[in-house]
């Protein structure tokens, strides 16, 4: 997919669709950590401590309730 910069003020901004905000699990409250090489921009979402709490509980519970399986599968 490629994007042109749209006027915005003084500044230049980048306007991302819909499906690619879902995708991320992003919206107009999400805040973007920005990054480069000097050739390329990468957007990340920046890290939401509520989804990462709620992330590690759900994998300790799977490790809980899978450790043997996962295991098995290991081997």
């Amino acid at each position: 997919m490629q994007k042109r910069l749209v006027k915005h003020g003084n500044s230049m901004a980048l306007i991302i669709e819909k499906p690619v905000l879902d995708l991320l699990g992003a919206d107009a409250e999400t805040p973007f950590d920005i990054t480069t090489d000097g050739q390329v921009l990468v957007l990340t979402p920046a890290p939401n401590p509520k989804r990462h709490k709620a992330f590690r509980a759900a994998l300790e519970k799977a490790n809980r309730e899978y450790s043997e399986d996962l295991k098995r599968l290991a081997e």
